[in-house]
């Protein structure tokens, strides 16, 4: 079982199995699981995010994590409403991906697993990387993207989310 990661930038709270199941489904729905480039460069970071019309549901999500940002996105046609982006990163979208894992459904299951399971080891707190390390990521940051996006749910046993 993977442990939560200390940050020096602030917690993520911990959340109780409906609450990660909730957060989990919001994202397969709505969100993201990505590496960002950061300034315009080759370094990529850790991002979750949730994009929503709703303000009250995206300051919730939040409120629960303790942590993260939302921005909101202007409607460039009128019909359309105004959408806020919850958005996480780096260790602490980490310690989201490791609560919530047992409960997504989409390919972004996938993409999370790869993450726990490298993103730690390939990306060094001081940001400066070994020809070894940074080839490993290289072929990590392939790999994650290789990873088809589907409309496809895996089959789930509902009585054990209860």
């Amino acid at each position: 079982m993977l442990k939560m990661v200390k940050t020096s930038y602030g917690e993520v709270k911990k959340l109780s199995s409906p609450e990660a199941a909730y957060i989990a489904a919001l994202i397969d729905g709505e969100g993201t699981i990505t590496l960002t480039r950061h300034n315009n460069s080759e370094y990529r970071r850790l991002e979750v995010g949730i994009s929503n019309t709703e303000l009250k549901l995206i300051k919730w999500v939040k409120d629960l994590l303790g942590s993260g940002q939302i921005k909101f996105k202007r409607a460039h046609n009128k019909k359309c409403k105004i959408c806020y982006t919850y958005r996480i990163c780096n260790r602490q979208a980490f310690n989201v991906l490791i609560q919530i894992l047992p409960y997504l459904q989409t390919y972004k299951r996938e993409r999370a697993k790869l993450i726990l399971k490298n993103y730690i080891r390939l990306t060094p707190r001081n940001g400066k990387y070994s020809s070894k390390i940074f080839n490993q990521r290289k072929k990590f940051i392939e790999a994650f993207f290789a990873i088809p996006g589907s409309n496809k749910i895996r089959k789930v046993d509902t009585c054990a989310l209860i």
